[in-house]
C-alpha cells in the first residue's frame, strides 16, 4: 500500500498529479449497447481517461423485496430499473475491449459477489465500490482479496462506518481511494459539504481522496480540487434528452471536456508562495513607477513634493516605494525636469 497514491493501468493518482476524472456512464445507456458505445467514444473525445459502468447480476444482488423499493429519483422499483438497464456479459466484454483500444481505463462497480467475480474474470485493473456498499463489509472484503486498487464512494456513511471499510482495505494492504459523496439526486449545493474532504483527510491519512458528485454542473468538482480531491467522478451522458434516472445529474461531452481541462488547470495553479517571479520582470518594467523630477532642480536643492513625483516606467534606480525616503534629501547635481532619479543624485 502506498500512502496518498495509487496507480491504475500505469496512471498515477494522488495529490502530486492532475485529477483523475471518471466519466460514469453507469446505467445511462438504459440497457442499449449502442448508447453505451456512443458514450464511450464521446467521453474519449472529451478527454476523459476513464469510463465507468455498473455490473448487475440481479439474482445475486437483490431479493424479490427489491420489486417494492422505489428510489427517490424514479417512479419505478429498483429491481425494474436495473433489470431494464442490464448489459449482457458479452456486451460488457465488448465495451471493455473498445475502451482498452482507445487507451482509456475501464472501471465498473460490482453490486454483488457474482458481479465482482465476473469483473475479475474480465481482468479489470481496479474496482469502484459504490456508496451503498461502503458499509457492506462482506462484499468489500471479497473484492479486497483480489489485491487490486479500490475506489470507494462514501455517500450515506460517516467516519465511523467508513473506518470499518478502511480497516479491511488496509488489512489486505491494497491501494485505495475514498470519494466524498452525497447520495441525493441531484444534490443541492449547500448539501454537498466539501468540508468533509478535510475531515476525511485527517481521519484517513493513507487514502487518496476525491469527490463523487451528484450536483448539477462542474462547480463543486472544481471547488474540491484545492481541498485535496485527486479523483473526480461525474455521471456522463452523450445526450441530456435521453431517458434515464441519472440523466438529470449527468454532464454532457462539452461539460466533461471542461471538467477535464478545468480541473487540470486548477491543480497546476495550486501551491507556491507569495514571491516576485523572474518572469514578471518585463511587466515590472512598464507597470512599476520610478521617482522622477517634475521641475528643474539645482545642485543642493532639497527634494520636496513640489519637485519630485512618481511615474512609469519602472526602469529607474529608485522606485515609487522609496519616494518618501527621498523627501528632504538634497540633489548632488543639477537635474532636468522629468528625468528619473539615480542613487548618485541624492545625498
Amino acid at each position: 500500500m502506498t500512502s496518498n497514491q495509487m496507480c491504475i493501468s500505469g496512471r498515477r493518482i494522488g495529490p502530486e498529479f492532475r485529477p483523475f476524472v471518471i466519466a460514469e456512464i453507469g446505467i445511462n445507456h438504459e440497457g442499449s449497447y449502442q448508447k453505451a458505445l456512443q458514450m464511450v467514444y464521446d467521453a474519449h473525445a472529451a478527454g476523459a481517461e476513464c469510463v465507468k459502468f455498473q455490473c448487475h447480476i440481479l439474482e445475486d444482488e437483490m431479493t424479490p423485496d427489491a420489486q417494492n423499493t422505489i428510489p427517490s429519483n424514479s417512479d419505478k422499483s429498483i429491481y425494474e430499473i436495473m433489470n431494464r438497464c442490464l448489459l449482457s456479459h458479452e456486451e460488457e466484454i465488448a465495451l471493455q475491449k473498445v475502451v482498452d483500444e482507445l487507451g482509456m481505463i475501464y472501471l465498473s462497480t460490482p453490486f454483488s459477489r457474482a458481479a465482482a467475480d465476473r469483473l475479475e474474470e474480465m481482468g479489470v485493473e481496479a474496482y469502484k465500490i459504490g456508496s451503498g456498499e461502503c458499509n457492506n463489509y462482506p462484499l468489500i472484503e471479497h473484492v479486497a482479496k483480489f489485491g487490486k486498487p479500490i475506489i470507494l464512494s462514501t455517500g450515506m456513511n460517516n467516519i465511523s462506518s467508513i473506518q470499518g471499510a478502511v480497516e479491511i482495505l488496509e488489512r489486505y494492504d491494497i491501494d485505495y481511494a475514498l470519494l466524498h459523496c452525497t447520495s441525493l439526486y441531484p444534490t443541492p449545493y449547500e448539501q454537498v459539504r466539501l468540508g468533509a474532504i478535510a475531515e476525511m483527510k485527517e481521519a484517513f491519512p493513507n487514502a487518496v481522496l476525491g469527490l463523487s458528485d451528484h450536483s448539477i454542473g462542474n462547480y463543486t468538482c472544481f471547488g474540491a480540487v484545492p481541498l485535496g480531491a485527486s479523483i473526480l467522478e461525474k455521471h456522463f451522458t452523450s445526450d441530456k434528452s435521453w431517458p434515464g434516472p441519472d440523466i438529470e445529474i449527468s454532464v454532457d461531452p462539452q461539460e466533461l471536456s471542461e471538467l477535464v481541462k478545468g480541473s487540470a488547470a486548477i491543480h497546476s495553479a495550486l501551491g507556491g508562495n507569495k514571491t516576485i517571479l523572474k518572469a514578471e520582470q518585463p511587466t515590472i518594467d512598464f507597470a512599476y513607477a520610478s521617482v522622477v523630477t517634475i521641475k528643474t532642480i539645482k545642485e543642493g536643492d532639497r527634494f520636496t513634493k513640489d519637485n519630485i513625483w512618481v511615474k512609469r516606467p519602472g526602469t529607474g534606480e529608485l522606485l515609487a516605494a522609496e519616494y518618501n525616503n527621498i523627501l528632504g534629501l538634497r540633489a548632488t547635481r543639477d537635474l532636468e525636469n522629468d528625468c528619473q532619479l539615480k542613487r548618485g543624485d541624492i545625498v
